[in-house]
Formats: C-alpha cells, sequence, structure tokens
C-alpha cells in the first residue's frame, strides 16, 4: 500500500460539510514553485512513513465520531496502489475524498467507477495554455482537460480551487479560467501563503491583500454556482 507521510488528525476546512482527517502522500509530478508542501513533493523519502498497524488502529478508533479521510499530498494519484489505501478506508466506513492536480484521469475515473470517492477536489493551476510554465515540468494538459471533464460529469461534489500567488497569476488569468470552467458548480480561490515553498524564492512574495482576493471572487461570482474564497 502506498506509504502514508502525514496524518493531519482533524481536518476542519479539508472536507466540506464532514468532520475529517487528512492523509498525506508524498511525491508529485508537478513543482509548483508556491506550494507549501516541499517536503512531500522533494524529498518524499527522507519522510518517516506511517506505520499501517497504526494508522489502521487509528482508523479503528476514530468509527462512529469521524465522517471521512481526505487524500492529499503531493499528488495521491501518482501512485497506482492509492486505490488500496481507498479500500482500506472506505471498508472502515468512511467518506473518502480526492484531492488531486489532475494529471490522472484514468485513474481517477477508475476510483470513482469502484465507489471509492465521495467528493473531489481539482486544484487548476493556471490557463491551460500557461501550465507548463506554472508548474514548473511537462504537462499533457489533454489529461488536464479530462479530469475537468469527468469531474463536472461524474456526479459526486466537488470543487475546482486556485491558489493566487503574486507574479504567477493576475485578474486576468482568474478571468480566463473562469471562461474555461463556465458552469462548474464551485470554485475557490485560496491565498497564498508563504511557508515552506517548494521554491524558496516565494518565502519572499507578500500574498494578495485579503480585499482584492474577495473583489476577484465577486468578479467571478457569474461564472459559478458558488464562489469561494480560503485562508483570508
Amino acid at each position: 500500500m502506498v506509504e502514508i507521510k502525514g496524518l493531519e488528525k482533524f481536518a476542519s476546512r479539508d472536507f466540506p460539510g464532514h468532520i475529517s482527517s487528512t492523509v498525506f502522500v508524498g511525491g508529485c509530478n508537478f513543482r509548483c514553485p508556491f506550494c507549501h508542501n516541499a517536503d512531500l513533493v522533494l524529498n518524499p523519502g527522507r519522510l518517516p512513513s506511517l506505520d499501517l498497524n497504526l494508522f489502521l488502529g487509528y482508523l479503528d478508533s476514530r468509527k462512529g465520531w469521524l465522517d471521512g479521510l481526505c487524500l492529499s499530498g503531493g499528488e495521491p494519484l501518482l501512485h497506482e496502489d492509492i486505490e488500496v489505501l481507498a479500500r482500506v478506508i472506505k471498508d472502515r466506513g468512511f467518506l473518502v475524498k480526492v484531492d488531486t492536480n489532475g494529471s490522472f484521469p484514468d485513474r481517477l475515473e477508475y476510483l470513482i467507477s469502484q465507489g471509492l470517492v465521495d467528493w473531489l477536489a481539482m486544484d487548476i493551476k493556471a490557463p491551460l495554455a500557461r501550465y507548463p510554465e506554472v508548474v514548473r515540468a511537462e504537462v499533457d494538459t489533454g489529461k488536464i482537460q479530462q479530469s475537468v471533464e469527468l469531474i463536472r460529469s461524474c456526479g459526486l461534489p466537488y470543487v475546482f480551487r486556485t491558489t493566487v500567488a503574486p507574479g504567477l497569476l493576475d485578474e486576468s488569468d482568474l478571468l480566463e479560467i473562469a471562461a474555461w470552467l463556465r458552469g462548474a458548480s464551485c470554485f475557490q480561490l485560496q491565498q497564498f501563503v508563504p511557508q515552506n515553498t517548494v521554491d524558496p524564492a516565494f518565502l519572499k512574495v507578500e500574498p494578495y491583500p485579503a480585499e482584492k482576493l474577495r473583489l476577484w471572487a465577486e468578479e467571478l461570482r457569474p461564472y459559478f454556482d458558488e464562489v469561494l474564497v480560503e485562508g483570508v
């Protein structure tokens, strides 16, 4: 089973509407400079792994209190055996939320088809044309689009979310993203946090003012059923 590199026992904001924990797995195919999980992305092998028996004991101890678990990272779908972890969680009666960057639509579709996913969050890094520039990696944008279409059509609750890092994204990028995702049920703007970033230079980047994010959210509301702002 995929190695668990971190466990946040009470993740109040990660799984909307549910009492949840978040499981972090290591490794990612992107190198987003603003990502605040640098160790998970760059050095997962150096991080200790949670003992499986301890994790199973944790799940058993939370039955009747915890609603679900969020599978995050890194990029959880990078791992072929993420299915095993999802089954372990589902078999114990918990809901499963998957956070993904959208690079692995076939794996995501399989998990959905097996009834192993109850909620989805996909990080939209940039307008499609700017993906390689923003994530600093080779990207098959066709797979990104495939994931977007899958998530919108699968019938599960979901959110598309974009971290707004100064120097990478601005108002025009957000409007382009909104036009691309027009009609989606929920879109979330996320405040950039200059902590433990993949690119150390972003530790010195000052986030956009909270009021600017709120104004941009108002501009985006006509495109979506719901627009949220996180981190301000």
